[in-house]
């Protein structure tokens, strides 16, 4: 038997620093891998969906936004450019909980980008220059060739496991194509599992205006849902 934490009555008006304690507890708890992996769904100009697993790096409540980084000319970056609006969930299965969020997704400052760039295993940052991701690659031997190549080119070692040690004097910057995005909130759902699949649901939105580049936000409006 488990023992849900329902959502309070009156519901909280700010609902990102309830998901920000939720990612919290899970990543503390470490009851399973990747307790900040989320779907992120997006479409491209032609209204096509796709979705995929990336890794929520932080949570903003406020002004209210969600922190990933990704390859810009991936599928899902190039989506974003031709369509800047996307959706995520996140599920914590062992908690019994799941996050909804839906809005518009900006490019993080490149400061903010080669900040967190920085603090990746130096394998991960060879294979960022290496990867032209989602684009086609003849066998897994070609890809691991590019990886060499761009190893040889930045004067360190093939990747190996990342526990290997960061050999001293490495200097990798980060690619260009290669970088963060904000996805603002303009909708957030709470999720808690309840018996007999009477859930605990609650939805928030709020107005969004990015007309002038950094969003100007609207208070959020709250309504309990029905499972």
């Amino acid at each position: 038997m488990w023992h849900a934490e329902f959502l309070p009555d009156p519901l909280p008006s700010e609902p990102l620093e309830t998901a920000a304690r939720w990612l919290a507890e899970a990543t503390q708890r470490a009851t399973q891998p990747n307790p900040n992996a989320m779907v992120l769904a997006t479409t491209d100009a032609a209204g096509q969906p796709s979705a995929r697993v990336v890794l929520c790096k932080d949570i903003e409540p406020v002004p209210g936004y969600l922190r990933f980084y990704t390859n810009y000319d991936s599928r899902k970056g190039r989506e974003l450019t031709a369509n800047p609006r996307a959706a995520i969930v996140m599920h914590w299965d062992h908690l019994h909980r799941q996050l909804r969020v839906e809005g518009l997704v900006l490019r993080a400052p490149a400061a903010e980008s080669d900040a967190y760039f920085a603090t990746r295993p130096w394998q991960r940052r060879v294979g960022a220059w290496a990867s032209e991701q989602s684009q086609p690659v003849a066998s897994h031997a070609a890809l691991l060739e590019r990886v060499a190549a761009t190893a040889a080119r930045f004067h360190v070692p093939v990747p190996g496991p990342e526990e290997d040690p960061e050999p001293p004097g490495i200097a990798i910057p980060r690619p260009p194509h290669w970088g963060g995005y904000h996805l603002w909130a303009s909708a957030v759902e709470l999720w808690v599992e309840g018996g007999s699949r009477i859930h605990d649901r609650a939805r928030w939105v709020r107005t969004l205006d990015a007309g002038g580049g950094t969003p100007v936000t609207g208070p959020w409006h709250v309504s309990r849902l029905q499972p």
